[in-house]
């Protein structure tokens, strides 16, 4: 028995993005910027492609037609479909090409799926963000931040960007610097805590001396500020080990505020007072050295004010 096709299921298949870009060339408005470059379409067919989004200007869907276009402004226009924004109240895109996506993670949310629970992660946001696009991109997970960790993290949308971040980590990250509050008074302006992380049977990470009970995880911390019985410190990691940053503040004497789980007595901020502020790395494919920064956060000021 032959199969056929159910009606209208060859106008429902998936068809590649037919993107026409250029660099604008002179000051202009963008509609008489499109009726230059695309002069064989009608006014009102290139007014309904700006409505529904198919136009672009530097990256941006603009939909205004007499917004002022700037020589050398990147110009797109999509034949096919709209163009896909990312749009996510707790995660913001920072960075995109064809090899790797940078976001800044909002804290409580997790990074990726667990056991219980698969959507609504970052992981999962971006993942659909993509599919939108185009079914057939993937995305791959480089590193984590923990749930309650708000900040800067990195996926791979293809496995060879993925393998090649992952297999020379240590040479590949070039740098990765945290903030946090902290509950007291640092003494030491700058320092190292060094130990050998393990974990227990309840998922706690402890510290020990004992090289064959743990892996190695070397943190490096400076002060930033101290007033009102809390201290704002700068972290730079040499080993990523799970909850590297918070089991070592612990061992300091000085837990980050909120959290609990390893000490904290407060929670004046209701989340826990450490955020992922830079991100320096060999690009995977092109090998150029990328460079990202987030502010501090104002809540985690707020506090030394």
């Amino acid at each position: 028995m032959t199969r056929t096709t159910k009606p209208g299921a060859e106008r429902r298949r998936w068809r590649p993005d037919s993107i026409f870009i250029w660099r604008n060339e002179e000051e202009t408005t963008l509609l008489q910027c499109l009726e230059q470059k695309l002069s064989d379409h009608k006014r009102s067919s290139l007014k309904a492609m700006m409505k529904y989004g198919q136009v672009a200007v530097n990256g941006v869907p603009t939909s205004q037609f007499d917004v002022t276009v700037q020589p050398g402004d990147e110009m797109s226009v999509n034949f096919t479909r709209p163009f896909v924004t990312f749009s996510h109240p707790r995660i913001r895109l920072v960075y995109e090409d064809d090899d790797i996506i940078v976001v800044h993670k909002g804290s409580g949310i997790l990074s990726v799926g667990t056991d219980n629970r698969s959507d609504g992660t970052a992981y999962s946001i971006v993942r659909n963000y993509l599919k939108n696009k185009d079914p057939h991109l993937k995305l791959f997970i480089i590193h984590r931040l923990d749930r309650d960790t708000s900040g800067l993290m990195m996926f791979a949308k293809n496995i060879e960007a993925k393998e090649a971040m992952q297999h020379n980590w240590n040479n590949m990250v070039l740098s990765r610097t945290y903030v946090a509050v902290v509950e007291g008074k640092v003494e030491e302006e700058s320092g190292t805590v060094r130990s050998y992380l393990a974990e227990t049977s309840q998922y706690e990470v402890y510290s020990t001396q004992n090289p064959e009970e743990g892996q190695l995880a070397i943190t490096r911390y400076k002060r930033l500020d101290c007033r009102h019985g809390y201290s704002l410190m700068e972290l730079s990691l040499d080993t990523g080990r799970k909850n590297q940053i918070r089991v070592h503040m612990k061992d300091l004497g000085h837990p980050i505020v909120g959290d609990r789980k390893y000490g904290a007595k407060s929670s004046p901020l209701r989340r826990m007072a450490l955020h992922a502020r830079t991100l320096r790395f060999v690009h995977p494919v092109t090998r150029k050295d990328m460079l990202f920064e987030t502010p501090i956060p104002s809540r985690f000021l707020s506090l030394l004010k």
